[in-house]
């Protein structure tokens, strides 16, 4: 059976796309050393400044060393100060949020949330 070229390309392209991990980049932002020395919180880390519930999801604005972000999470108990660990899956800019009429100018969608006491 013969191959042509652009099909044998075509063809190892498509098992690259569906055997890479690209499909699944959840990145973990945690430091080996979470307390680091400098008191700082790691970056997947923040305080709950605020909260909009939606269905699916919940949105929380947190506070990490003076510098304010959204988060989006599969919905979630939070309350406002509960310090919050994240597992970012993805990060996107001018995020328009159908369900708030809102657009978000930087938001990260997370896989996880904790809780840290």
């Amino acid at each position: 059976m013969k191959i042509s070229l652009f099909s044998f390309l075509t063809l190892t392209l498509i098992g690259y796309l569906l055997l890479s991990p690209l499909h699944v980049m959840a990145t973990h932002h945690e430091a080996n050393n979470p307390a680091a020395s400098n008191g700082k919180l790691p970056n997947n880390e923040g305080k709950v400044v605020s909260i909009i519930d939606t269905t699916g999801y919940t949105y929380m604005e947190l506070e990490n060393d003076g510098r304010l972000f959204w988060i989006a999470a599969p919905t979630t108990q939070v309350n406002k100060g509960d310090h919050i660990r994240f597992v970012e899956s993805m990060a996107m800019e001018n995020f328009l949020s159908k369900s708030l009429n809102r657009t978000f100018n930087r938001i990260i969608f997370v896989s996880s949330t904790q809780i840290k006491k």
